[in-house]
């Protein structure tokens, strides 16, 4: 006791300071001797501890730990780091009088006598309890949020260090990039780069961007660990401690090639609908038109001839003549073309061999095409028919020759090939089967993309003002995809043009020819007289018409509807009836259906300038083109004796 009165004495020589450490109450603030037992308590100690002065003076501090602590040492290895160090401090769990526990920090600083003598320990001790709390959240919420990002396999997260360094790296970024944290962490973000990239800078410039606004964010071509590229979206976020000083950097790549390749293959869809409905609102506006203007031409043609069978043989007349019956014919080529664009043209399909047919047009092709062009041909020893119209078909082999003609400017060679190839599964209006590739190459200036879509596009033309009707490619593409195929062109700038016809293969039996007429026994059986019923609503059409037929020799009856059509069959006896298609009320399907139904023997001709006859019109008859001459009329005549 002598020793504690001693150390008692030394503590009350400024009765201010005890009075001092009374008012504190955030702190307990107590002394002990150099066993341990508490000789002091202040209010601070009071207040969180729950003892009072006269309840814990005298006991040893011990008693604050829990019983584990105890058992451990851990009060006597305080005190004896404290004398050894000159000062302990640690945190943990502690007890209240009334048993509950809280988290303390803890300093114990030992008291020496001027001697250097231990007289005992001072001890601070503060109720951390809410701040451990607020810690272990934040270490939780921390350990949630490592968790959750090295979860994530869709997005690349991963923090980069003021200089770009890999510092950290989740699942998603080995599975995007494919490295693993040990070969990634601690290389530099920019392997990640083109070398395009690379050269221009770019992951400079990003960080650069990052830590000047705060934020970089970019789409562009990334590459994987296996040298693969893959399109990344990409945002760096700059990130900066309490004081504003600069960290590192957060990134964030996402693997869009999927999605940008997505977004791709629907603008592309909208393109081709788009264009689709363009190309079709064209087709039929283009028809229409087409029809009306046959049925001027067919009155023009059809009185040009009449008219120079009658007149004198002056050479300046019979000239003349020639000349509007040429330009009419022109007129009638360039409505063939636009009803090839809209698909409404009468085709003769026919068995058709693809080498014969273009032997058959070599003088045809060499004197169109002129002395500068070559055409040369490749064909194999064996080559299956297709199913076409020969005589569309050379028209549209034609119109390729010319064009390819004239992007070789300067001459140069053409070449005609075919080869047996398959249908192209999964493309669309592509059916499945074999197909002959008829190919027409030049070598000439070739053409960019922009031009390729618009190629087929009816008036569009790359030649000059009088040069070209514009309708050249989009009869083609019409004729193909009425026959059952497809106009395929490829082409580059400054290396040429392939412009390939896929045509069906025909599978039938019946010998395949390379062009189709009507025999010179047929077309005399037209010459007999007959009683003949011409019916049609357009006056100039069918006055050209009867004048046509009675040139020829028939007796004409003339009716301007389906309706008087078939009164005058009640009537009369006729050897043939002539019809045109388009009518109001009925048409000439429907006025050929009635005359089926009352009259089964009688002979029938549909005139029509469309090929498309309504759904369910199956008619076994022959069709007349409009605009059509003379002789046109007079081979159906000799064909539908035969019916």
């Amino acid at each position: 006791m002598q020793r504690n009165d001693r150390f008692e004495s030394s503590l009350t020589e400024d009765g201010r300071y005890r009075l001092l450490l009374n008012a504190v109450t955030d702190y307990a603030i107590y002394m002990l001797d150099i066993n341990g037992i508490i000789s002091s308590w202040n209010a601070g100690a009071q207040r969180f501890k729950g003892y009072e002065a006269d309840e814990i003076i005298g006991e040893h501090f011990s008693r604050f730990y829990r019983d584990e602590d105890r058992a451990a040492g851990m009060p006597k290895r305080a005190l004896e780091i404290a004398e050894r160090e000159g000062r302990f401090e640690g945190e943990g769990w502690r007890v209240r009088k009334d048993g509950n526990q809280f988290w303390a920090h803890v300093i114990i600083d030992p008291i020496r006598s001027p001697t250097g003598d231990l007289l005992g320990y001072a001890k601070i001790t503060r109720d951390f309890t809410e701040r451990k709390a607020s810690d272990d959240a934040l270490k939780r919420s921390q350990e949630q949020f490592r968790i959750l990002v090295q979860g994530v396999t869709d997005y690349a997260i991963y923090m980069l260090d003021p200089d770009g360094n890999v510092a950290s790296w989740n699942a998603g970024a080995e599975r995007i990039k494919g490295y693993a944290p040990s070969e990634i962490i601690g290389q530099h973000f920019s392997k990640f780069y083109t070398q395009e990239d690379l050269d221009a800078g770019m992951p400079q410039h990003a960080l650069d961007t990052a830590r000047s606004t705060g934020r970089y964010e970019k789409e562009g071509w990334r590459v994987r660990k296996d040298g693969s590229r893959f399109s990344a979206n990409v945002v760096i976020d700059a990130v900066r401690d309490d004081a504003g000083n600069l960290i590192g950097f957060a990134k964030v790549t996402r693997d869009v090639t999927e999605r940008n390749k997505a977004q791709d293959e629907l603008a592309k869809a909208r393109e081709a609908l788009f264009q689709s409905q363009k190309m079709e609102a064209i087709g039929q506006l283009t028809g229409g038109v087409a029809h009306d203007f046959n049925n001027l031409l067919m009155a023009v043609l059809g009185s040009l001839e009449l008219v120079r069978k009658r007149v004198d043989t002056d050479p300046r007349t019979m000239a003349l003549l020639d000349n509007a019956v040429q330009a009419a014919q022109r007129g009638a080529n360039l409505t063939k073309r636009m009803l090839a664009f809209a698909r409404r043209q009468e085709l003769d399909l026919q068995r058709v061999d693809i080498p014969g047919l273009v032997r058959g047009m070599a003088e045809l092709l060499q004197r169109s095409l002129g002395p500068t062009i070559s055409v040369e041909t490749r064909f194999p020893l064996t080559l299956e028919a297709v199913r076409a119209d020969p005589n569309q078909l050379e028209l549209a082999l034609l119109n390729l020759a010319v064009n390819a003609r004239d992007a070789m400017p300067n001459g140069g060679t053409i070449l005609i090939s075919a080869s047996l190839q398959a249908g192209k599964s999964g493309v669309p209006d592509w059916k499945e089967g074999n197909y002959i590739c008829l190919s027409v190459t030049d070598q000439g200036l070739g053409m960019d993309k922009t031009t390729m879509l618009r190629a087929i596009e009816p008036f569009f033309t790359t030649k000059g003002i009088g040069k070209g009707t514009g309708l050249g490619l989009s009869m083609v593409h019409g004729l193909m995809r009425q026959s059952g195929g497809e106009l395929v062109l490829k082409s580059e700038i400054g290396k040429g043009t392939t412009a390939e016809l896929w045509l069906p293969v025909d599978r039938g039996s019946d010998q395949a020819v390379p062009s189709g007429s009507v025999s010179a026994e047929l077309a005399g059986k037209g010459q007999k007289p007959q009683k003949i019923l011409a019916v049609d609503d357009d006056v100039l059409v069918l006055l050209n018409t009867v004048a046509m037929l009675e040139d020829l020799g028939h007796t004409v009856i003339e009716a301007s509807s389906g309706r008087q059509a078939l009164e005058l069959l009640s009537k009369e006896n006729f050897d043939l009836v002539i019809t045109d298609q388009a009518m109001p009320n009925m048409t000439g399907a429907q006025l050929i259906e009635a005359i089926k139904r009352q009259w089964p023997n009688m002979p029938v001709i549909l005139a029509t300038g469309y090929a498309e006859l309504p759904d369910g019109a199956q008619l076994d008859i022959p069709l007349l083109s409009k605009p059509f001459r003379q002789m046109d009329l007079l081979q159906k005549i000799a064909a539908a004796t035969e019916f």
